[in-house]
């Protein structure tokens, strides 16, 4: 069956095909009984615009490049995720190009290969000092957005340091004083803004910062640092572990070494990743929606790309707690 064209859909929704024509551009200015006729039609033909066509008469490409970085990990694959859905959503092909995030030379090549075929924008999910240093030092002719900095609204606090603030919240409110932080590492601008938020929250509540550790964001590494860290319970009652992969493996750690968890020693992690809570026991963790912030990002760029304003109404949603098992009141 032929794909049903704009003239198709005006005629079956008794209307002229340039005011079909202004719907698919957003026009705002249609009456709404008009708009819900063409909606319907859109829907009954299961129109589906031709994104090549449209873009090759207005002499632009409808390619977005994305720089990407830990796709393994489950916080980049979801933003990753919520970026390509966004852009698909609005006629753009994302054009995923992998790196090393601190290393040089490799996010070097990716920015070449990158810039060297015809994109309208490129998005960065690499949340790494090498990276940000990268795009700051070339000459980039087409508009760039990052899913770093972003941002709690109405403030002065990054998403990340919030999300460090909530962890070293959750474990003052249950008693626990003297507490160790397992931090991602120093490279990702992530990792620095959840430890300083955490540092920051604990010295505020009263509290310390007794055991400090830092992995490579994977579950082996939570594992490694969990062996050392059973074996200087005394020094702490709680632990924040700066992402949950980590954490699941410092609970397992915890527990090859009959460390009971939460009775001798409470964990927190972050990014509420769908596992958490099938861990034994579940992690309590902060939850942050990647996916929305991988949309937000694409979707402003678009935006500037196509010399509109963003949409004011789209918030990035504040990190929040999601209390499980693996916390409870400090020991006595």
């Amino acid at each position: 069956m032929k794909d049903a064209t704009i003239y198709d859909v005006a005629k079956r929704a008794g209307v002229s095909h340039q005011t079909v024509s202004r719907f698919l551009r957003g026009f705002e200015g249609i009456r709404p009984a008009t708009r819900e006729k063409v909606e319907q039609a859109l829907a009954e033909l299961e129109y589906r615009p031709n994104s090549a066509a449209r873009y090759l008469r207005l002499q632009r490409t409808n390619r977005i490049g994305l720089l990407a970085d830990n796709m393994q990990q489950s916080g980049p694959a979801r933003t990753i995720a919520g970026a390509t859905e966004a852009a698909r959503s609005l006629g753009y092909v994302t054009d995923i190009v992998s790196m090393d995030g601190v290393d040089e030379r490799s996010v070097d090549d990716a920015l070449d290969l990158m810039l060297g075929q015809q994109i309208a924008g490129i998005v960065v999910t690499a949340q790494t000092a090498v990276a940000r240093s990268a795009l700051e030092r070339r000459a980039i002719s087409v508009p760039v957005a990052r899913d770093f900095g972003l941002m709690v609204e109405g403030t002065t606090e990054s998403i990340n340091e919030h999300a460090g603030r909530v962890a070293a919240e959750h474990l003052a409110s249950l008693g626990h004083r003297r507490v160790a932080y397992v931090a991602g590492p120093e490279q990702w601008l992530a990792a620095r803004e959840r430890a300083d938020g955490f540092h920051r929250a604990t010295t505020a509540s009263g509290g310390a910062v007794t055991v400090t550790d830092v992995g490579d964001w994977s579950a082996a590494a939570g594992y490694d640092i969990g062996l050392r860290l059973a074996a200087r319970t005394d020094d702490f009652t709680g632990v924040a572990v700066a992402n949950d992969a980590m954490a699941m493996g410092l609970l397992a750690a915890l527990a090859a070494e009959g460390v009971s968890v939460p009775h001798e020693v409470s964990v927190v992690g972050n990014d509420d990743t769908p596992e958490a809570r099938f861990m034994v026991p579940s992690l309590s963790t902060v939850a942050l929606d990647f996916g929305f912030e991988g949309a937000h990002v694409m979707t402003s760029l678009i935006a500037r790309i196509e010399g509109r304003s963003p949409d004011t109404a789209s918030r990035l949603p504040v990190p929040s707690l999601v209390a499980r098992a693996s916390t409870a009141p400090a020991r006595g």
